[in-house]
């Protein structure tokens, strides 16, 4: 009830008349949001000293126990407060989030708490406190519903790093980039752990106002300096979980191949697998054919047949369970954490060659342009011929055909290539984004060690693959769309404006153009990429590019792809290492009729929640790898300290310089103190550093040559100081450890110099007012 509103009659009394206590506990009751004594006084009409009586009535409810009094309010006490703390409980075998009331002080069975999950929700996890809007329900399993008003704690603070043993215990150090924060460890609390020891610790206690804060060791991890340790040490920092709950392992082991009964017999349709070489699994298969069909000249049709997951992977099984809380498999130089148990992603839901398969596949038909006609969804049974690799599928296009792929030549491959060539063609017509952005790949050996980082070669056998991935998810999604199916689209949104404009700056600094006042498409940006490209600053574009980029994510509402330039796109082709794709093969499921194990409608309800959960995960996945790899190249450089390399100036910030190595790709900093002898401004519109003296102009992308002076594994930090500048003309840097960095001239400056020296002129004018009026 609003402060404003009339009262109803049952409350107006006269003032001279005192409410009971039965009307005073209703009153509570009937409005938990107005239980402060001025609220009561009013609804009763109670003025002057009768205020004194109603204060001794609440007293003696307060005392007999009927009422709490919190802060300046009453409430029931076997009643939780409208607004409530709550910590939240490991989500149930139904995927449901409860939460314990931790403002429970009742004397009865403590009230069942159901937390209801807005689309606009951050994902919320065991342990995490929560304050929420509760309101009474009566339902079997639960007594409130409560609504996230906002995050007040999380779970117990996880901190992994090093420990160092001391009398008193010990201390733990970080293995964060740029982080010294240590915590105490008490002499109970080390769990056996040795000096030196990589260990996992959670916080104890609350947090304290002086001194270090207090953490517990709840795991041993192991030498920090054992090769295979630094996966383990992104795992455990990020949360992934990497062991299988037995009750899991022993669900799947006692999953049995599945039959042709009720599926289409694809056995005798040559459909191979093409994979890195060192793949284990396979989860996708692929064949063309030309088109038969007049009225279709040139046209071909395509197969996807993708494992059938969701055939073993039940909805609210343990399983799919485990699957939702991973919500992906993460990737790693020496292993990868799966989505499911090997059972499953090793060997049922696997396309090995010459065993039987389940597969949900879609055969679709496109003309000679490349254009999709039509598609056609089918559960089948599938037995692929052939297991292939990359390498070798391009290798017998290119006529080098070996043992395997020499009688797969003429029916299979060339094909699958004319097919290929047809799809490319309307690839250029759609013009998605067309980054050029060498992979690299780090090499280890047997022993864990890293070889050699190498970059990985783009054939036409991985652009092949992935067309025909990109056409199938574009087929799942536009059936469904067709039988108003609810799913999960893959959404990728245009980039904001203030992005746009940075990367219309960096583009023209450097001499190049990018369309303005016009609806942004790909292609504008790939009129930019091809300017580029072959130039120096083509790297730096490139990079500009990817970050002016949002993120892709999961989402029941569909916004489209910018960067593919696709109007309807899901992912369909990975349900073994996605749970997205997953939730389609279910929806493909119930659409077509095929089964009980489609999407079920409490899954549909929670689309929104599956969606930001599975969107988290993979985000979470991406910074574990990206980590991953930071150790790895700083492992690989940590015997090279005092060599030279070059590279390139790939970020800049107030507390010094990026530099991204050539040779490896390896990201390290110069800090802004070794830059030399004058003092260097920041300005983050320009994205420079100016020396204060010189008027020296640090700009993204210049060319830069540096010694290698730290390199941490355990961290992955990596220290350069800077010894050669190709700045185009600007003076050198005074000062450095060898004299100062040499700048090399080029003649007349470019546009990007002159726009760079304009942005630091205009920067350096605007400091100097600032400090006049200071000075006033």
């Amino acid at each position: 009830m609003r402060d404003d509103a009339p009262l109803p009659p049952c409350y107006l009394m006269a003032m001279s008349q005192l409410p009971t206590k039965p009307q005073i506990l209703q009153w509570i009751a009937d409005n938990p949001t107005l239980t402060a004594k001025r609220d009561i006084a009013k609804a009763f009409g109670i003025k002057g000293a009768a205020r004194i009586d109603l204060k001794r009535l609440l007293k003696e409810l307060e005392h007999e126990g009927h009422l709490e009094k919190r802060k300046k309010t009453y409430r029931d006490p076997d009643r939780l407060p409208p607004v409530s703390v709550l910590q939240v409980k490991a989500p149930d075998e139904n995927g449901d989030l409860f939460a314990v009331p931790l403002e429970w002080h009742g004397e009865g069975v403590e009230p069942t708490v159901l937390v209801i999950p807005r689309a606009s929700d951050p994902a919320l996890g065991e342990g995490d406190r929560i304050l929420a809007r509760l309101q009474v329900v009566h339902e079997e399993d639960h007594n409130y519903e409560a609504r996230l008003i906002r995050r007040i704690g999380l779970s117990a603070r996880k901190v992994v790093g090093i420990f160092r043993k001391t009398a008193e215990g010990g201390r733990i150090l970080p293995i964060d980039k740029g982080s010294d924060k240590e915590w105490m460890v008490a002499a109970d609390a080390t769990g056996g752990a040795r000096d030196g020891e990589l260990v996992e610790a959670e916080q104890a206690g609350p947090k304290a106002s002086m001194g270090l804060p207090r953490a517990r060791i709840v795991l041993r991890l192991g030498d920090p300096t054992a090769p295979r340790a630094v996966s383990l040490i992104a795992i455990h920092q990020h949360g992934i979980p990497d062991d299988f709950p037995q009750e899991v392992l022993d669900e799947a082991d006692s999953m049995k191949p599945a039959g042709l009964k009720g599926r289409t017999d694809l056995r005798d349709l040559p459909l191979i697998t093409i994979d890195p070489s060192d793949a284990r699994d396979h989860d996708d298969a692929v064949y063309a054919e030309p088109d038969d069909d007049p009225k279709n000249p040139g046209g071909h049709m395509l197969w996807v047949a993708i494992a059938d997951v969701a055939h073993y992977v039940r909805s609210g099984s343990r399983l799919d369970r485990e699957a939702k809380k991973r919500g992906n498999s993460s990737y790693f130089p020496d292993r990868v954490v799966p989505m499911l148990p090997d059972r499953l992603s090793g060997d049922l839901c696997s396309l090995h060659e010459g065993v039987p398969r389940a597969c949900i596949a879609v055969r679709m038909r496109i003309d000679a342009e490349g254009n999709k006609l039509g598609q056609k969804f089918m559960r089948g049974l599938m037995r692929s011929p052939a297991a292939l690799n990359y390498q070798e599928v391009q290798a017998a296009i290119d006529g080098q055909p070996n043992d395997k792929t020499g009688p797969l030549l003429e029916p299979v491959l060339k094909p699958l290539y004319a097919a290929y060539a047809a799809l490319k063609a309307a690839r250029e017509r759609r013009q998605p984004l067309d980054l050029d952005l060498p992979e690299r790949k780090v090499v280890l050996d047997e022993d864990g060690k890293v070889t050699s980082v190498s970059h990985v070669d783009r054939l036409d056998a991985h652009r092949l693959i992935e067309e025909f991935m990109v056409l199938a998810n574009v087929a799942a999604a536009e059936t469904l769309i067709a039988k108003d199916t609810p799913l999960l689209f893959r959404v990728h949104e245009e980039p904001p404006m203030d992005k746009l404009e940075s990367l219309r700056d960096t583009a023209e600094a450097a001499g190049f153009s990018l369309a303005k006042g016009q609806v942004l498409k790909t292609a504008h940006l790939n009129r930019l990429l091809h300017q580029a490209a072959g130039s120096p600053e083509a790297e730096l574009i490139n990079l500009s590019t990817l970050r002016s980029m949002t993120q892709a994510y999961y989402s029941p509402k569909n916004f489209g792809h910018f960067g593919l330039a696709l109007q309807n796109y899901a992912h369909f082709t990975s349900p073994i290492r996605r749970y997205s794709d997953l939730i389609v093969h279910r929806a493909l499921i119930s659409a077509h009729g095929w089964g009980e194990d489609g999407l079920t409608a409490e899954e549909v309800d929670k689309l929104e929640t599956t969606a930001q959960h599975i969107s988290d995960t993979e985000r979470r996945s991406m910074m574990a790898e990206r980590d991953t790899t930071d150790r790895y190249l700083a492992a690989y450089l940590s015997d090279r300290l005092g060599a030279e390399f070059a590279g390139r100036i790939s970020g800049i910030a107030k507390f010094g310089v990026f530099v991204k190595l050539d040779e490896t790709g390896a990201d390290g900093l110069v800090p802004i103190g070794t830059l030399g002898n004058e003092y260097f401004h920041f300005d983050r519109e320009s994205g420079t550093l100016m020396g204060a003296d010189t008027g020296r102009v640090i700009a993204l992308g210049m060319r830069a040559r540096v010694k290698l002076v730290e390199a941490a594994p355990v961290t992955g930090g990596i220290a350069f100081e800077l010894l050669e500048l190709d700045d185009e003309g600007y003076d050198s840097v005074p000062g450095g450890g060898r004299g100062a960095p040499r700048g090399r001239g080029r003649g007349k400056p470019p546009a990007r110099r002159k726009l760079v020296k304009a942005k630091a002129k205009d920067a350096k004018t605007k400091r100097k007012v600032t400090r006049q009026k200071r000075s006033r």
